[in-house]
């Protein structure tokens, strides 16, 4: 189900929408909607063994599965300042050494609905705190990476995420 799915009246004037092509349309009033994917900003939080902590998912979708701490981007957010917000939201940790490791396409379960996601990724080490899990984060632990089970992993693109992050690695 896309994120337009649902749209059935225009939110201005009510009118029956048209679809097509990723967006609806209202012939009265002219409003135009377009399903867009919705941008996180999540970061790889690295040790000093080289090791990559993980945060198990606390709710759905894939709670009990491994994620990487972050959320989505709130509206005229910087992704830079979500990507702090929610480490500190999620593990109490601020950052330092942010540096960006790329963009990677998925979908996000939400009720009945999937939304796609265009998910920012910075790597990045603790500058403060000591991580604990708090808001929508059951466990923090760090990894080695071969010790992460795809299988345990909560979205299809973090497999990817972590293995341009450890190319990287072998490059430098």
């Amino acid at each position: 189900m896309s994120d337009l799915d649902g749209w059935k009246h225009c939110p201005l004037c009510a009118a029956p929408l048209e679809r097509g092509g990723g967006e609806v349309n209202c012939p009265k009033c002219g409003f135009v909607g377009y399903a867009n994917s919705k941008p996180t900003a999540s970061a790889l939080v690295v040790d000093d063994e080289g090791r990559v902590m993980l945060s198990k998912r606390a709710r759905d979708p894939a709670v009990g599965k491994w994620d990487l701490p972050g959320g989505f981007v709130e509206e005229g957010e910087h992704p830079l300042d979500c990507l702090h917000r929610e480490l500190r939201e999620e593990a109490g940790i601020g950052l330092r050494d942010t540096e960006f490791l790329g963009i990677f396409m998925d979908w996000y379960g939400l009720d009945a609905r999937n939304v796609s996601t265009l998910n920012l990724y910075w790597s990045a080490r603790i500058a403060e705190g000591t991580p604990e899990p708090a808001d929508d984060v059951e466990e923090l632990r760090f990894f080695a990476l071969d010790e992460i089970s795809t299988e345990d992993l909560a979205f299809e693109h973090l497999p990817k995420v972590l293995s341009a992050w450890d190319a990287r690695n072998e490059d430098s």
